[in-house]
């Protein structure tokens, strides 16, 4: 579980706290340099890149504490 200042989960009603950022962007929409997030936890983070991958949306999964810290590399 997650404290009450951790990043949880995006997962529909998931309260887990977040280990993985899922950098996607909708070509349609975004320009192709901006990146929205998605949060994921362990058991969530297949299912959401699925979810993302299959529109062609994902655009990277980095773990939280790398985002965190600037260690991602922008764009993938």
């Amino acid at each position: 579980m997650s404290d009450e200042t951790s990043p949880i989960c995006s997962a529909k009603g998931c309260r887990t706290a977040a280990v993985w950022v899922l950098a996607w962007n909708n070509p349609k929409l975004h320009t192709p340099e901006r990146r929205k997030t998605w949060l994921a936890c362990e058991e969530h983070r297949e299912h959401l890149s699925s979810f993302l991958g299959v529109r062609g949306f994902l655009k990277d999964v980095v773990a939280l504490a790398d985002w965190e810290s600037g260690d991602a590399a922008p764009g993938a």
